[in-house]
């Protein structure tokens, strides 16, 4: 629905009309045929027509577009009455800030903003309306800090309703324990969990390296004992070494002596036969 004509001031233009409610366009749109309509207006005719209510030709609500600019520029500045002026108020202003003024205007009807009073009142009259409303609230005046309405005042009993409140702060207390305590029990369950696990793994780690170290254990013995036989072997070849080099040089100094005597005395003599002992005695030779 549009905006009532008998509010405006002067005259207002056919053209900014209605083309369905005859009043003054509010939020208009326009069809290709230029005739202009409230949203509202044309939105609730295409619900069971579906043509323009002014030349009838075929349209729908895809077809709708916002109102030409100059158009809208001269519906803006046109002036009206205030809404409220039945109750008191006197501002005319443009149609594009009434709005505005509509929402903050001291003639408004506003309802009581205490629970349970159905009564409206203007703006500027609601404090004095909240501080005789009778669903107004109010502390306790004896001090338990209760807040009560004037028409509770006979049935309030400071003492029932700090007990009432110290039973509600012991039951939430109650269950803020119970969940604080379960929640806990939930988290050490889950610490306990890990650490097993953990535990089960270190164990099992451990189990490993003990494994290592006695294969590494076994085998430095095997190294130590192949040590051992390898400088025993050494120690008997050095030993032969030395054996067969004193033989040698015996068997020179022997060669020696020989060829000295031979010179002196052409006899039938054997100078090989410390080579030939040699050559008889079994010796046993390690392989490095």
């Amino acid at each position: 629905m549009g905006y009532d004509i008998e509010r405006f001031v002067g005259y207002v233009n056919e053209g900014l009309l209605c083309s369905i409610c005859r009043d003054v366009l509010e939020d208009p749109l326009q069809a290709p045929c230029e005739h202009a309509f409230c949203t509202a207006c044309i939105h609730g005719w295409l619900v069971h027509h579906s043509n323009c209510p002014e030349d009838r030709q075929a349209i729908d609500v895809s077809v709708l577009r916002p109102l030409y600019r100059y158009m809208k520029n001269d519906l803006n500045r046109l002036q009206l009455h205030c809404k409220n002026r039945e109750y008191g108020c006197e501002m005319v202003c443009s149609l594009e800030s009434i709005d505005r003024h509509e929402r903050e205007c001291e003639y408004s009807q506003i309802p009581c903003s205490n629970a349970g009073c159905t009564i409206q009142v203007e703006r500027r009259n609601l404090d004095v309306h909240l501080a005789v409303c009778e669903y107004r609230s109010r502390e306790c005046p004896n001090g338990c800090g209760y807040t009560i309405l004037s028409a509770e005042d006979t049935q309030h009993n400071c003492v029932a309703e700090l007990r009432t409140e110290l039973e509600l702060l012991r039951s939430e207390m109650i269950c803020r324990v119970e969940e604080a305590k379960h929640e806990m029990e939930s988290r050490l369950d889950s610490q306990r969990r890990h650490m097993v696990q953990k535990e089960s793994i270190l164990q099992n780690e451990i189990e490993e390296l003990k494994s290592q170290m006695s294969r590494m254990m076994s085998d430095v013995r095997s190294l130590m004992a192949a040590e051992r036989q390898h400088r025993q072997e050494l120690e008997q070849a050095e030993l032969e070494k030395r054996e067969l080099m004193e033989l040698l040089r015996g068997l020179q100094k022997d060669c020696r002596l020989s060829t000295t005597e031979g010179s002196r005395k052409p006899t039938a003599f054997r100078p090989l036969t410390r080579l030939e002992s040699a050559k008889r005695k079994p010796r046993e030779v390690t392989v490095i």
